[in-house]
């Protein structure tokens, strides 16, 4: 097996990686980037494949979302593959339609509340825009404009009972500012068009656009032993970054005889539902497992054989106990920050881990030399939920759920321990390489 990176460099490159994808379809280029680099082929859904010669390492994009995989040599029709399933996108908020607002001298940008983020980590904050932008012929660019907006608090003064309780209206009151003037002069969609790298977009030719608000913070290694890591979009870059190191650590060889395909499987709008071309919900997966057994000759009972023998890994960011708020947690199941990635577990399915995907997992764990720590919800407090159960009723394939403890969740810049990221790639790559 190749040589891992240290926990410390590993944090600092999920710092690069995060930091170089403030949208989902930034998250798929900058994974496309790095795969290119390790020399990963990129495939086109719309042309015929030609994977089947000797194995290889391939992947695709759809809109903000990437499937990348390695086939051993080895492989054959009924091949088992071996699934992290992560996603791109973070709670947020969305440009609307007709974006360019304002009043009272102020310009301001009309966005929508996406998913569920926790509305005041956003207040007064340099945030950006980002995301792609596609022109009426059909091309996309993608557009990030670093610090541009802000969600202004209003003042205690105005206020004096606002640290009793801070209730904000996602209409009225979740309306950045980006500048000065009067909108019937300015174009927001001009700005995003002047903001595209290395290309001269004109904007009056925009036909449409999926744009996100992000923080500019930039990610930061902190606490008394440099034991915390504050960063946007740790749910759930965290885990797309891992599945990624570890996918390219796994291809550079030389792979285990009877190696299953491994495959890394980030989806896009799982904070909104996974109902969608590029989510957990949709057919992305399928039509890429389907298409790879295809090139490997399996017939239909053959490719039922190959998902029988398969498994996947749904990889999302769960929750450390909060020492301010410990009633909210379960009273006997309390992970910590750098205690071990989570393994979880929920009686109602929310989660998909199952007798048999803890016990794999606890296997792998104790392979790749890591402690793990298991997570259930306190039985007053609703449990989310992830796409495990989801991959796991389209396709039939066994799922366990797991991921990284986070502070914060859905704040503009969560918290996790430096080594958790580290060993949930370290135990992703071995996860890669045995056979379930």
């Amino acid at each position: 097996m190749p040589s891992q990176p240290s926990a410390a460099a590993h944090i600092q490159d999920l710092g690069a990686y995060v930091a170089a994808s403030p949208s989902s379809f930034h998250a798929v280029h900058e994974a496309a980037r790095r795969l290119d680099g390790a020399g990963f082929t990129a495939l086109d859904e719309l042309q015929p494949w030609d994977t089947a010669d000797g194995g290889g390492n391939f992947y695709v994009i759809r809109d903000g979302a990437i499937i990348a995989w390695v086939t051993p040599p080895s492989a054959g029709p009924t091949t088992g593959f071996h699934i992290l399933g992560a996603h791109t996108d973070s709670p947020s908020f969305k440009l609307k339609p007709k974006p360019t607002t304002g009043k009272f001298g102020w310009l301001q940008a009309g966005v929508e509340v996406y998913g569920g983020p926790l509305l005041n980590s956003w207040l007064d904050r340099e945030l950006q825009l980002a995301g792609r932008l596609v022109m009426r012929d059909g091309t996309q660019h993608l557009t990030a404009t670093g610090p541009l907006l802000r969600f202004p608090q209003l003042a205690i003064h105005l206020d004096r009972a606002v640290n009793e309780g801070l209730a904000l209206d996602k209409q009225q009151h979740m309306n950045p500012v980006y500048g000065l003037g009067d909108p019937a002069g300015e174009d927001l969609l001009g700005l995003l068009a002047d903001r595209v790298a290395g290309a001269d977009v004109d904007a009056a030719q925009i036909g449409g656009y999926d744009v996100v608000i992000a923080d500019t913070q930039a990610p930061a290694v902190f606490g008394a032993k440099g034991e915390f890591f504050a960063s946007g979009r740790l749910d759930n870059l965290s885990a797309t970054h891992a599945g990624l190191a570890a996918l390219i650590n796994h291809a550079a060889g030389p792979l285990p005889a009877g190696a299953p395909i491994a495959v890394l499987a980030a989806f896009d709008h799982e904070e909104i539902g996974s109902a969608s071309r590029s989510g957990a919900s949709g057919p992305i997966l399928e039509d890429m497992l389907v298409r790879i057994s295809d090139g490997l000759g399996a017939s239909a009972s053959q490719r039922r054989q190959a998902f029988a023998a398969s498994f996947c890994v749904s990889a999302d960011a769960g929750h450390s106990v909060h020492p301010n708020y410990a009633e909210r947690h379960d009273p006997a199941n309390r992970p910590v920050l750098n205690g071990g990635p989570l393994l979880k577990i929920n009686a109602n399915q929310r989660y998909a881990t199952d007798a048999t995907g803890a016990a794999l997992w606890a296997r792998l764990c104790a392979d790749a030399g890591i402690p793990y720590q298991e997570f259930v919800s306190n039985n007053v407090m609703p449990c989310g939920s992830t796409i495990g159960p989801l991959t796991a009723t389209r396709l039939g394939i066994r799922t366990v759920d797991v991921g990284v403890p986070l502070l914060s969740m859905h704040s503009a810049r969560e918290l996790c321990g430096v080594e958790d990221p580290y060993r949930l790639a370290k135990v992703t790559e071995v996860f890669f390489r045995t056979r379930a």
